[in-house]
């Protein structure tokens, strides 16, 4: 049976409309887990408990003494009754980690690609600053689709990371009509990703609803990933 902690609240943050970066606190606590794996929380001493993938890497947890999530809101703000009035001090129950989904111990691939849908960016956020703590020589594509513009968690330090010449972002939505967006549009299509993909020995990874998973796959395969290079973690509405 995995763990279960009881941590406090550090702070709520405004991501986008659609989600919030909810940090707990670890005060003097070390957790342990791999870039990309879950945990289960819900309000200290109720049953109700929703999966999350960890949003920042172990090294950034060991850092600033906090775990680090990206929750999914409705129209009204709130996560669900799991953590109905949470608030900055609020005790949160973590069960974990979980999840068979993370960065792998040793790779040889020289490139990385990073393709998020949504909320599907937590657990690849988490991988790619592992690396770019840990492995220095390697090169990374971001690929990140949302329905709106307004909907790209993270975006101000991916566009950040972005500038210098280790780290490439594209970006593309599936539902604005907003005339003055000028990047991608719609579905990932094979020259995208293609434009993302340096050579065959990329090692790829994908978070993200079903439909974009199941429609990015076959295409990756067509641009010559080996199956063993394509790693995937499928989730749906109330996780990550």
């Amino acid at each position: 049976m995995p763990d279960v902690l009881v941590l406090a609240v550090r702070e709520i943050v405004h991501a986008t409309p659609r989600s919030r970066i909810l940090r707990l606190s670890l005060g003097d606590r070390r957790f342990t887990y791999r870039a990309g794996q879950a945990v289960m929380i819900g309000r200290h001493g109720q049953t109700l408990r929703k999966p999350y993938s960890l949003a920042a890497s172990p090294e950034q947890a060991d850092r600033d003494k906090t775990l680090e999530l990206l929750v999914q809101v409705g129209s009204t703000g709130s996560a669900g009754s799991h953590l109905d009035g949470a608030e900055a001090g609020t005790p949160i129950d973590v069960e974990g980690p979980l999840g068979s989904f993370y960065f792998p111990p040793s790779f040889s691939e020289s490139n990385l690609l990073f393709i998020a849908g949504g909320t599907g960016i937590a657990p690849l956020r988490a991988m790619l600053w592992h690396v770019l703590m840990t492995t220095p020589e390697v090169r990374i594509g971001v690929l990140y689709s949302a329905r709106t513009p307004d909907e790209f968690a993270y975006i101000e330090e991916l566009q950040h990371l972005a500038g210098g010449d280790r780290i490439k972002l594209q970006r593309t939505v599936t539902r604005s009509g907003a005339d003055d967006w000028a990047e991608g549009r719609g579905r990932l299509g094979l020259d995208q990703l293609g434009a993302m993909i340096p050579s065959p020995e990329t090692l790829c990874f994908l978070c993200g609803p079903p439909a974009l998973l199941r429609h990015a796959e076959p295409l990756l395969r067509q641009l010559g990933i080996a199956e063993r290079r394509i790693r995937m973690e499928r989730w749906e509405k109330s996780g990550n």
